[in-house]
């Protein structure tokens, strides 16, 4: 998985440096959603790892099937990646231009999972509270699990915030073993 974000991490870059300084970042998110799902279809998987395919046919088959949805420095972008045989980086770069995107844009994607239902209200406040400390927009998503038996486990990128009854017990337990 490291190795192939680290491949993917140049052609993300160059497609956000590109996208930012045209002002077209939701065209090009738009786009590379589109290329990313395209390519997750295993027959697709399939013809672009075969060898029977040149770069320029694995190229022109993906701008067929996404149409009028690419623009020309897309298609460019997509001709480019099948030149250097990396089309299959593609669900990778998405996800990385979405995490440059998000970075510049300030926003961010919190996770929480609570053992019962939050009110509205209480995700309005937990949000701004995110908001403020991770100075950032903060959109939540909020998912029940059962077996956190109370509070919440927060994931926020990178950040895991572990406040739940599940989660204390476990350190207690590895507290009463050391």
């Amino acid at each position: 998985m490291a190795e192939l974000t680290t491949t993917a991490r140049p052609y993300a870059r160059a497609a956000f440096e590109l996208a930012r300084v045209e002002g077209q970042l939701d065209v090009w998110a738009q786009a590379l959603s589109l290329l990313a799902a395209v390519c997750s279809d295993a027959k697709i998987a399939g013809l672009i790892h075969s060898p029977s395919l040149t770069a320029a046919g694995k190229s022109d088959l993906l701008k067929d099937l996404c149409g009028e949805s690419l623009g020309q420095k897309q298609q460019n972008f997509v001709a480019t990646l099948a030149d250097n045989k990396r089309l299959s980086l593609l669900p990778e770069v998405n996800r990385l231009f979405l995490s440059f995107k998000a970075e510049y844009d300030k926003t961010l994607d919190v996770e929480v999972s609570t053992a019962f239902e939050m009110s509205p209200e209480w995700q309005a406040k937990l949000a701004a509270a995110l908001s403020a400390k991770l100075a950032c927009k903060v959109s939540l998503t909020t998912q029940l699990d059962k077996s956190l038996l109370g509070g919440a486990l927060i994931r926020a990128g990178d950040t895991v915030i572990d406040g739940s009854v599940k989660g204390r017990l476990a350190k207690l337990a590895v507290a009463m073993h050391a």
